[in-house]
């Protein structure tokens, strides 16, 4: 079985556009040339990948499940070339970056950075949900993910995972509220004030491990939001106190430039973790083992110096 990648990309082709026609005007080939590349493949693997009628043309039940496998296969194709073209120096290459919500609002910042430091580096950028971002690195769509905590990442034995940076789960309330005159905020304080949060995940990863009282206050809050500008502006007007991570700098100027403080709470410290993730089983191209050491020294710094100028601010 001598398998071509030729063969591969016919296949793709004439998968997604369910037409010989329009695959062999993409390949910029003829139909029949497109034709006999199917006819071949299917020979070599005994199979049929597309049922044939005289008016429709799609895919077999077989055809169906090796589509996704031929799609890595020149995903992984097109990885080496790319990685081929950058193994001399870093004067060129691309990372492809899958970026869960969170991690998404900071990243453009460090990409920014980046890009003047390594002007011939080009970095795509993916934003996606938590849930997706590991299919996206096992489908070899992108060579690194960055995003929090997985739950589920112990049962992927080819995944790694780095940790980037941790954040405290903080309060940010008017700097006249009751609370602001503590010393410190616990969870338990939150029960005396209507609270302000986001939906969806983030509600069960805030109140993971706490008290009862304190985690049915924080699911039962009085407004949920979808966009933490939203939570902000409500905690302006008076509407509550909202929970809050201080995961870009835009954010935190924000908050104190508009009458606003941001304290870490405590009795826990409860602490939000983001990775990066990668194929254990891969070799990082040069241009991806730049940008990956840049991201891990850009937070380190950045939050370094976050918590030196909180622990400053408190003294």
């Amino acid at each position: 079985m001598n398998i071509s990648i030729r063969q591969l990309t016919a296949f793709i082709r004439v998968a997604d556009n369910g037409s010989f026609t329009r695959a062999s005007e993409q390949m910029y080939l003829t139909q029949s040339a497109v034709s006999g590349l199917i006819k071949e493949l299917e020979t070599g693997l005994g199979i049929v990948l597309f049922d044939r009628t005289t008016r429709q043309l799609s895919l077999s039940a077989v055809g169906r499940h090796l589509l996704p496998q031929a799609r890595r296969i020149l995903n992984e194709m097109q990885l080496f070339e790319n990685e081929a073209s950058s193994l001399t120096s870093l004067a060129q290459g691309q990372v492809r970056l899958a970026v869960s919500q969170f991690a998404a609002s900071s990243l453009p910042a460090v990409i920014a950075q980046f890009a003047k430091e390594y002007p011939n580096i080009g970095v795509s950028l993916l934003d996606c949900s938590a849930e997706n971002l590991l299919k996206h690195i096992q489908d070899i769509e992108v060579d690194l993910g960055v995003g929090t905590e997985l739950g589920f990442i112990e049962t992927e034995d080819d995944i790694r995972a780095d940790l980037l940076y941790q954040l405290p789960f903080c309060v940010v309330m008017p700097d006249s509220h009751t609370l602001a005159q503590r010393d410190e905020i616990t969870w338990q304080d939150l029960l005396e004030t209507p609270l302000i949060t986001l939906q969806g995940p983030f509600l069960d990863q805030v109140t993971a491990e706490l008290d009862d009282s304190i985690s049915a206050h924080v699911q039962q809050a009085r407004y949920k939001v979808n966009f933490m500008s939203t939570a902000l502006e409500m905690t302006r007007q008076g509407f509550g106190i909202t929970l809050c991570l201080p995961y870009m700098p835009e954010v935190i100027d924000w908050v104190s430039a508009n009458g606003l403080l941001m304290r870490p709470l405590t009795q826990p410290v409860k602490m939000r973790q983001f990775f990066i993730y990668q194929r254990a089983s891969r070799a990082l191209s040069p241009a991806t083992i730049a940008f990956k050491q840049f991201l891990q020294t850009y937070f380190a710094t950045h939050y370094n110096d976050l918590h030196h100028s909180d622990s400053s601010s408190s003294e």
